[in-house]
């Protein structure tokens, strides 16, 4: 049975219930519910990580005895297992749901059509795949995370006309406008940590806190292979917390170490080891990445292949060669050797360009 305008239409009201939760769900998936009865929404619910109740339960809740012989809309598969609720393909029997509209299976081997499964062995009408492509979309991290283990990474960059993120003495402040930096703390919010490198903390001491209308802590993430790190940064001075990356020993009484969270990791080449750093993030479920240089980490991050999403933001100046290049050598010899974006769009910020694209 393909979904009738009226079934598209209910669960794209679950997709933007699903998106209340960006920022807020990791490392959950966003999921919108809707609960339908002769044609009227009677429940509607999304997911909160602090919250714990998943956006089946709380619509199914609001419904309460209205949801018998009612029809679900979810964005993501009714999850199947015990993790810090029960699974929530329980509580649909329980209510008494007759049909379910599901726009996509969950990846996670735990669920992975489980949830389905049981569903349709308790007699309950299964649909799969409305705004399937929507809802893979606005999971793309969490969906990205179950395949490869470790976080889908964005690079972020403020570059001039030119591709400069500073004068040649290292001011950097501000290449950008308001509007385009509002921008960027938005998607800081989106995220699960940041990463910059050392040079961009000892030049610029920046806070890498989240500074929109709604506060959130971020894993604050720094490549520092000599632990060079201040301990009076003022990226410690928010309590969020901090993970500097090194590969020297650690001596017993650094002050560090009362500070942040050190890992040493293997080099590879001349840098740090971008998959150790990352697979132990992943372990940590860290879900997504934000990195936002300087050039070196920025050309390393390219060159190593890490790289899913970018985006640059360009201020109308101009740094001449003699301004710190956004991207540093990354080896390429031939046009035809040379990265390539993918699905490019380009939007004004005020006086500047924004610019994203996909790697890979």
């Amino acid at each position: 049975m393909s979904a009738s305008a009226a079934d598209i239409q209910f669960m794209r009201r679950a997709l933007q219930l699903a998106r209340r939760g960006a920022g807020r769900v990791s490392p959950n998936p966003m999921v919108g519910a809707v609960v339908v009865r002769d044609g009227q929404i009677v429940g509607e619910g999304y997911h909160l990580y602090q919250k714990l109740h998943h956006a089946e339960v709380v619509a199914l809740e609001q419904a309460g005895s209205r949801a018998r012989g009612a029809t679900l809309y979810v964005t993501l598969e009714p999850c199947a297992h015990w993790g810090r609720t029960p699974p929530c393909m329980e509580r649909v029997v329980e209510a008494g749901i007759r049909e379910i509209f599901v726009a996509v299976t969950d990846p996670s081997p735990q669920v992975a059509g489980k949830g389905v499964q049981y569903l349709r062995s308790r007699g309950i009408r299964i649909h799969e795949g409305p705004c399937r492509e929507q809802a893979r979309r606005i999971n793309e991290a969490f969906f990205f995370f179950v395949q490869h283990r470790r976080p889908f990474c964005l690079l972020k960059l403020a570059l001039t006309l030119d591709g400069r993120i500073a004068a040649p003495g290292g001011d950097s402040k501000w290449i950008t406008g308001e509007k385009a930096r509002r921008h960027v703390h938005r998607h800081r919010f989106l995220y699960d940590a940041i990463l910059v490198g050392i040079e961009t903390v000892l030049a610029d001491d920046p806070s890498l806190d989240v500074r929109w209308r709604l506060r959130k802590r971020i894993r604050k993430v720094i490549l520092d292979s000599q632990l060079r790190t201040p301990v009076n940064s003022r990226l410690f001075q928010s309590g969020d917390p901090v993970w500097i990356f090194h590969r020297c020993p650690c001596p017993p009484d650094s002050p560090l170490a009362g500070r942040a969270r050190l890992v040493r990791v293997p080099r590879a080449g001349r840098f740090l080891s971008w998959p150790a750093v990352l697979e132990s993030l992943g372990r940590d479920s860290i879900t997504s990445l934000i990195i936002e240089g300087g050039g070196r980490v920025a050309g390393s991050s390219l060159q190593a292949g890490v790289i899913q999403r970018l985006h640059f933001y360009y201020g109308p100046k101009i740094l001449g060669s003699r301004g710190v290049p956004g991207v540093a050598e990354l080896k390429v010899s031939r046009l035809a050797d040379a990265l390539t974006v993918s699905g490019l769009k380009v939007k004004r910020l005020g006086q500047d360009l924004f610019m994203e694209g996909n790697m890979g």
